[in-house]
């Protein structure tokens, strides 16, 4: 897959990230839940200022400047690592992600999360996060096999 095709895939990532966000926030209430997978999951509307577990609260200005600092790094990890098709996609979802939550936080000051896990107690997430997540644990298993190789 040449740039452009990694370039289409951040895109495509952040705009539906973008539009989960916008169609929740209009469609369910501050604060509410509707069923999306019975027993399963929920769609709640949430306003994080933080982090994951809203930690952090209030520290835009610190997530601002990591998250300047993650994209400048994953750009040099793109042409760096431009030959390993695998890296690519994993940088491709942290960026996705990292622009994704980067765009609430500047716009709006705070990150809607939407994805609440109901069988378990794990922090309501959203789509940035989740390819952050992924992308962050494929690079690891990717590094470690890799380790393993030599």
């Amino acid at each position: 897959m040449a740039y452009f095709g990694y370039v289409i895939l951040v895109l495509a990532l952040i705009g539906l990230d973008q539009w989960v966000k916008i169609w929740v926030s209009t469609n369910i209430a501050l604060n509410q839940s509707h069923s999306f997978i019975p027993g399963v999951m929920d769609l709640t509307n949430l306003h994080n200022y933080g982090a994951a577990w809203s930690l952090l609260q209030g520290q835009q200005l610190f997530f601002s400047i990591v998250t300047v600092i993650v994209i400048i790094g994953v750009c040099y990890c793109f042409w760096r690592f431009r030959d390993q098709k695998w890296i690519l996609v994993c940088l491709s979802l942290i960026l996705a992600g990292a622009i994704g939550n980067f765009i609430d936080r500047l716009i709006q000051g705070y990150v809607v999360d939407m994805f609440e896990l109901l069988p378990v107690n794990f922090p309501v997430f959203n789509i940035a996060d989740s390819c952050l997540t992924i992308g962050v644990i494929l690079l690891i298993i990717i590094v470690l096999r890799e380790d393993e190789e030599k």
